[in-house]
């Protein structure tokens, strides 16, 4: 089990071991210019660090690779836990992102405005919030 350092050193590695997709969504995302939505990058909630945080709204944004095709149950288990907290998790393909970053944007939008949750978009499980 991580201890609470343990998850804030991993964290600030992956803010700078960021891929070209959080790369991308981060730059449209910082500084409020999403909506006037802060959000925040590599963000530890508890246990687990989120790719993308948005406590306004208590959304998450996950940023899925090709690793995820692997560990199906481990992302439901860990989306299962973010949710047990109260917050609701969207993911996004790599691919969705660099090709088609507005899409994922008003995707992002729509979600930070609607106060239900928020089904995600998912490659091989479109439709399904994982």
């Amino acid at each position: 089990m991580r201890t609470t350092a343990t998850v804030q050193q991993r964290a600030r590695e992956l803010r700078k071991e960021a891929t070209l997709a959080e790369k991308i969504l981060w730059n449209h995302l910082r500084n409020r210019q999403l909506g006037g939505y802060k959000f925040r990058r590599q963000s530890p909630m508890g246990r687990v660090i989120a790719d993308f945080y948005c406590a306004e709204t208590k959304l998450i944004i996950e940023i899925d690779g090709d690793i995820h095709d692997f560990q199906i149950e481990a992302d439901k288990q860990r989306t299962q836990e973010i949710e047990n907290h109260g917050y609701r998790v969207i993911r996004f393909r790599n691919e969705e992102v660099e090709k088609n970053i507005r899409l994922v944007l008003n995707s992002i939008l729509e979600a930070c405005k609607s106060p239900s949750p928020v089904i995600g978009r998912r490659g091989r499980d479109e439709g399904n919030n994982l």
